[in-house]
């Protein structure tokens, strides 16, 4: 296991990079504690894959140095730096047996044959595989070959960090949650590094102690799920975690109030803003959001459009002055027909400058 640091990371897959779009990985600086479970969450493109590869030593970066317990590995081969990865497709031997599989990196290794076969009947039992030991892989679902290919990163007792590229994209989805909960596990118990990435929030969200969420080659927040539902630092972050995702609502603020469409609200950062311009928007989830009855203090009047049954709770659209707001209606609330008031949670509500919460250590002049 080991304490990873990237430090000034950049990766462009151009010659010469130039401008800043030719960077796939713009410049990163982040530490990662040993023995924790990350993700890395975005979209396709966001450079989370080209991340992965770097820290795995498939790709040299451009830029920047990667550290290992302090050592600098950023020349070093993926061997040199004892990662084990997961591909989104399963990488086993067909022709070989569940055993030999498992076994197959710890023979390479030159380990002892008692301690190969500890090891895999050890691995064997954490994913429930012990029944298949002597099956040949060939016949085994995608879930299970996917299994085999985790078993062969946890055998080996000398791996830095486990990396995981999309593991789950060729399982049922109904298996999802099974493995997902089993990998969970399986951190719990043995402590090693092991890094995710995925564009699936749920997967990212339920795996992950802390989560690095990516956008065009950078990362806009690391945090805890919880923080980052809770306090976005981006409303990009806000609009891709969350379902549905937070409301962003162009706003102005004078004196330290805010107002939206001509209707003053309350936020609980607007008192950080210092008038130093930049494109200002209002961000409060849908679960933040209520109706209140005319006339009640914060209220906006709106048009309700739309209705959407999600089971315990109904997805509601409005309207005002051309915005939408969507808000998240408990499973038995009644909801107007046609003309309402809304009320954003104070203290859910968030102010961002050019997309970017503002503080009042950055507002500070």
């Amino acid at each position: 296991m080991a304490k990873i640091q990237l430090r000034d990371l950049r990766h462009s897959y151009a010659a010469r990079p130039d401008g800043e779009s030719d960077w796939a990985l713009k410049r990163l600086t982040i530490d990662w504690s040993d023995g924790g479970a990350y993700a890395l969450l975005g979209p396709s493109g966001c450079g989370k894959t080209t991340l992965l590869n770097v820290i795995s030593g498939l790709l040299r970066p451009t830029e920047g140095q990667i550290l290992f317990d302090g050592r600098d590995v950023t020349g070093a081969s993926p061997e040199e730096r004892n990662i084990a990865q997961v591909f989104q497709f399963p990488v086993i031997y067909d022709t070989m047996t569940v055993y030999d599989n498992l076994a197959f990196p710890l023979r390479n290794r030159g380990v002892e044959p008692g301690e190969v076969d500890r090891r895999v009947r050890e691995v064997a039992e954490m994913l429930e595989l012990e029944d298949m030991l002597r099956h040949r892989a060939a016949g085994l679902t995608a879930d299970g070959k996917q299994k085999i290919s985790l078993g062969r990163g946890l055998a080996r007792s000398d791996v830095n960090v486990i990396m995981f590229d999309e593991p789950l994209t060729v399982i049922d989805p109904h298996l999802k949650w099974v493995l997902r909960s089993k990998l969970k596990e399986l951190h719990q118990r043995i402590r090693v590094t092991m890094i995710y990435v995925t564009h699936d929030q749920t997967e990212a969200l339920t795996f992950a102690d802390q989560v690095v969420v990516m956008n065009d080659g950078q990362i806009v927040q690391t945090g805890t799920p919880v923080e980052l539902f809770e306090r976005p630092n981006h409303t990009f972050v806000g609009h891709f975690i969350g379902s549905p995702g937070m409301n962003v609502l162009p706003c102005e603020i004078a004196g330290g109030r805010v107002a939206f469409a001509g209707q003053a609200v309350d936020s609980v950062n607007a008192g950080d803003y210092r008038g130093d311009g930049g494109r200002l928007e209002l961000g409060v989830r849908p679960e933040f959001v209520s109706f209140v009855p005319q006339g009640a203090a914060g209220g906006i009047p709106v048009r309700v459009v739309k209705a959407l049954d999600a089971g315990r709770h109904r997805i509601v659209e409005t309207e005002h002055d051309g915005h939408k707001i969507k808000m998240l209606v408990p499973e038995g609330q009644p909801i107007p027909s046609d003309t309402a008031h809304v009320r954003f949670a104070p203290e859910r509500s968030w102010v961002y400058r050019d997309g970017w919460l503002i503080t009042g250590e950055e507002a500070a002049p």
